[in-house]
């Protein structure tokens, strides 16, 4: 098993990508500025790297969780192009309001709550007190913190000078 080690625990849409309601194809994905660079100055100061998502699109039927796949593994491709790589994606396809049967109920997975970031935490050693998440919403602040991580909330902008704010303020300075 590899040494334990901080992780950064990043929301999809809103933080890596523009939050475009139910982003499920390349074709509506952007970037946000710096989410690549992030993912790499991370990489290679030898953090983990988590996406932790929900992605009620699929319990509403916009998309199926084959497109979500798909999506990902364009983002892993893109993102491998510049040396950077996501050590896993973390996805709730759930939501009680769903149409699709089989992802219509509550999960302790969809944030608020911390599933994602706590089957993170047991899938991979992580320096729980040396991590934290970011997030654009209020409920991922919430799950960080109900998995006992810091939360930070982007609201726009440069990802990864926000990215080196919160590495100080964690006291992590570079």
């Amino acid at each position: 098993m590899p040494a334990a080690r901080p992780a950064l625990f990043l929301d999809r849409d809103g933080v890596i990508n523009v939050d475009q309601s139910y982003v499920f194809s390349r074709e509506g994905f952007e970037w946000v500025d710096g989410a690549k660079a992030v993912i790499r100055r991370f990489n290679d100061m030898g953090w983990w790297v988590f996406v932790v998502t929900n992605q009620s699109g699929i319990a509403r039927g916009y998309y199926t969780e084959e497109q979500m796949q798909a999506l990902h593994d364009w983002m892993s491709a893109e993102l491998g192009a510049t040396g950077a790589h996501i050590d896993r994606i973390y996805h709730c396809p759930f939501h009680e309001d769903g149409v699709i049967p089989r992802y219509t109920r509550d999960s302790y997975d969809r944030k608020p709550k911390p599933g994602m970031l706590i089957r993170a935490m047991t899938d991979f050693p992580v320096i729980k007190e040396r991590s934290f998440l970011i997030g654009d919403k209020q409920a991922d602040l919430d799950a960080a913190k109900a998995a006992g991580v810091r939360g930070f909330l982007f609201t726009g902008g440069d990802l990864a000078a926000f990215a080196d704010w919160a590495l100080a303020d964690m006291g992590e300075g570079r």
